[in-house]
């Protein structure tokens, strides 16, 4: 079982850039799935989770800016960042709750991908 992350890059102030997550591997289902950020010198941050059903929470510091979702038939989860802010740089990862055919769920990681806002 493994997430892999895309979407990262380098974008301007104000602008938009949508992260998507692949879970792939003997899965038998997933539960949460989120995004995390890591700003360099600081601690790994929760911005956004969303649960089977479609249920999803956002950071106070996202609400308003940016959506997550999920595709539970495709076993993705996108990100769709809007109106981003110097301080939303970060390296973003992807985490998931997944359950393989051979194993109890427990949490799986992303590679991290970077998100620089910039002008």
């Amino acid at each position: 079982v493994q997430l892999q992350a895309f979407g990262g890059g380098l974008v301007q102030p104000r602008g938009s850039l949508r992260l998507s997550c692949l879970a792939s591997g003997r899965i038998f289902s997933i539960g949460i799935m989120a995004w995390y950020r890591q700003a360099p010198g600081k601690q790994r941050e929760l911005v956004a989770s969303i649960n089977s059903g479609g249920i999803a929470n956002l950071s106070d510091s996202v609400k308003g800016r940016f959506t997550i979702s999920r595709d539970n038939g495709k076993n993705t989860v996108l990100l769709q960042m809007n109106s981003l802010k110097p301080e939303d740089t970060a390296v973003y990862y992807c985490n998931a709750d997944i359950r393989s055919t051979f194993a109890a769920m427990r949490p799986y990681w992303g590679q991290g991908t970077q998100l620089t806002v910039s002008s």
